[in-house]
């Protein structure tokens, strides 16, 4: 699209917003702009590079990718230039003023989440990298020219929420970015915060951009002495000054060295760097295989999962490279999607420069590697588990609901993803524990791994059915997200010990008290077998059998599924994912012992056809509903049917 005169327009509401928190500075670190605008550019010469693989003409003959900082104290502004793909007229309107690419709306709700934190690193959290500019610049001059294009786009803003928007001439491709800093930006009087200082500007790339794989460039003044015609140098003549072009980063590619000799600070600012992350990262895993595929790697486990990681629909990928040079940056058929949070870079000679994206990861080689890198990463969390329990327990609290997706989508690895699976259990309040701890201390007449569901640990402990099994002592898996309870389905045992929902079917505890309690029950259930009829008959339709509990103590009754079918819990996870069809089987069971029992039985001999009995039965089975986090079919009626129990009890 090409315009023929200025254009003034406004940004987005929430833009608006970002960019009066950006001008009126709540961030107290303002260095980080230019790791922000360099990274942009890195990011505008990769797409460059990519796409020139296809298409050689964008070059425009000009290979050479590098990005300029140009300090002017004349003027007070500082010039950042790259020679990248540029953007087109539209793009610019995209990119610069729309929420939907920028990420705005993401990162000021994070802030308000936080209140007034002046956490500034979340600028390159969230992707909003642009607008950093203007914590130090009162105007920021955008001209840009996408490659293949015959004309550039102008684009101006004070910051004050609008901005002009116009054709122009720019005869290379590539963006630049100038930026009118503000007076204490640009005055000796601050050195540390002076962005036309070059040696400032040194050391800030070397501290955030030493490894972007493009030169990053500035003219240095020199003074050399003047010479006279045998070489000899003048007195008293003052030096003479040239202009030297100083590459400010080394672009050395860290992951060709040994690796015994890299710090793990070169490894957090290379993370930093290639990922543009606030943090260093919880893990590295850094390794070189030769064999059938040659390739180094460098893979890295973030201290935090990204604030929307289990709601995205895309995922990020690993990087590819061949001799050291770009070729890929998300990657996502190489790790499985359990892997997802795996952050980090393939370097192999034996991939090609000019396959397409396609081919490439449908590649044998690829897959091999894959399949590598999948068992690395997890002999190294089995490693970080055993002997490092406390970084295993901070990655679990980041990552540990996909690592358990993966046991129930993933069949080729669900037996090693087992062993690193942690639940919350009735052993401890304190302490995860594995499937492996829990065989260590369970009993040697146990055969079973009893498991309970529920939306937290409270909930599950106060269960109606977790009496009997407190009372014995035996531990408890609590499953308290709504993907654990398909992956223990899945899993469907651990070393031959199946797991047993102590909400599904019988107990079956292997002791002498539970034997006679067995056959106490079964010698109740015969005497009472008509007024179990008649509450599963005023009870049709929501409940498959009415049964005597062997499980209960205190509790008058709790609702529990029968050994086929679905959990009570999966029914509400169904439910609540809009897939109402699957039911439970379930069933009501009574505490023979408790007083209720014993006035439900007196008023089903008195009459079986009362209002009160039947009131009696709908109000049990609405109290088991309850107790397992469930309302009831009719909410008003069973609120109802209380009021005039209580009011009945008061006559």
């Amino acid at each position: 699209m090409t315009q023929e005169i200025k254009e003034n327009r406004e940004f987005q509401a929430e833009t608006k917003q970002l960019l009066n928190l950006m001008v009126h500075s709540i961030y107290t670190n303002r260095e980080i702009f230019l790791r922000e605008l360099i990274s942009n550019a890195s990011d505008a010469m990769d797409k460059i590079r990519f796409e020139s693989l296809t298409n050689q003409s964008l070059l425009e003959g000009n290979n050479n990718f590098e990005i300029f900082l140009i300090p002017d104290e004349a003027s007070k502004t500082l010039t950042i230039s790259d020679t990248g793909i540029g953007m087109t007229y539209n793009e610019v309107i995209e990119n610069i003023g729309t929420i939907a690419k920028s990420g705005t709306k993401a990162f000021l709700e994070k802030l308000k989440d936080n209140g007034t934190n002046t956490d500034n690193d979340l600028i390159g959290q969230f992707g909003v990298g642009f607008y950093s500019a203007f914590m130090v610049a009162k105007k920021v001059t955008l001209i840009t020219r996408a490659a293949g294009q015959p004309q550039g786009v102008r684009w101006e803003s004070t910051g004050d929420g609008t901005y002009t928007i116009e054709a122009c001439d720019k005869e290379t491709r590539g963006t630049t970015i100038i930026l009118n800093l503000q007076d204490e930006h640009a005055s000796s009087e601050h050195p540390k915060e002076n962005f036309l200082d070059r040696h400032n500007l040194e050391g800030l790339v070397k501290k955030y951009s030493e490894y972007i794989r493009y030169p990053i460039k500035m003219n240095f003044v020199k003074e050399v002495p003047v010479l006279d015609a045998d070489g000899k140098e003048i007195p008293d003549t003052p030096p003479a000054q040239t202009v030297e072009v100083r590459t400010l980063n080394s672009m050395t590619p860290l992951w060709t060295k040994n690796k015994n000799q890299i710090t793990q600070e070169e490894y957090s600012t290379l993370y930093k760097n290639l990922f543009h992350d606030w943090e260093d990262p919880l893990e590295v895993i850094h390794s070189k295989v030769e064999g059938q595929v040659e390739y180094t790697t460098v893979l890295f486990i973030p201290a935090h999962a990204p604030f929307d990681f289990y709601q995205r629909q895309d995922s990020a990928g690993i990087q590819l490279y061949s001799k050291n040079v770009f070729i890929m940056d998300n990657c996502q058929e190489l790790l499985p999607e359990y892997l997802r949070f795996v952050r980090g870079l393939v370097d192999s000679p034996d991939f090609s420069l000019n396959i397409s994206r396609e081919l490439l990861q449908q590649s044998a080689q690829l897959k091999l590697v894959g399949k590598n890198l999948e068992k690395s990463i997890l002999k190294n969390l089995e490693n970080m588990l055993t002997k490092d329990r406390p970084k295993y327990n901070k990655l679990w609290l980041e990552y540990g609901k996909a690592l358990k997706n993966g046991v129930y989508s993933d069949f080729h690895s669900r037996e090693r993803l087992q062993e690193l699976l942690l639940f919350p259990s009735s052993y401890s309040t304190e302490e995860l524990t594995t499937f492996k701890d829990y065989l260590i201390r369970m009993p040697e007449s146990q055969t079973v791994i009893y498991y309970a569901a529920g939306k937290d640990r409270a909930q599950v402990e106060h269960l109606p059915q977790m009496e009997l099994l407190k009372e014995k002592g035996i531990e408890v898996l609590y499953l308290l997200d709504r993907v654990d309870e398909f992956a223990i389905e899945a899993l469907g045992s651990y070393q031959e010990k199946k797991f047993h929902s102590i909400s599904r079917g019988e107990l079956n505890l292997d002791d002498t008290s539970s034997e006679l309690q067995k056959q106490q029950t079964a010698d109740l259930t015969k005497d009472n077998a008509a007024l179990l009829t008649a509450i599963k008959e005023e009870l049709t339709g929501k409940i498959a059998e009415v049964k005597i509990s062997t499980r209960l103590k205190s509790s008058p009754v709790c609702l529990v599924s029968g050994d086929n079918g679905i959990s009570l819990s999966m029914e509400q996870i169904l439910a609540e994912m809009d897939n109402p069809l699957y039911k439970a089987n379930r069933i009501l069971e009574l505490n023979a012992t408790h007083n209720v029992f014993s006035i439900l039985k007196s008023l089903y001999e008195n009459d079986a056809s009362s209002p009160e009995f039947k009131d009696y039965c709908q109000l049990l089975y609405g109290q088991a509903l309850l107790m397992e986090g469930l309302l009831p079919e009719d909410p008003i009626a069973f609120a109802n049917k209380v009021s005039t129990l209580m009011a009945r009890n008061n006559k």
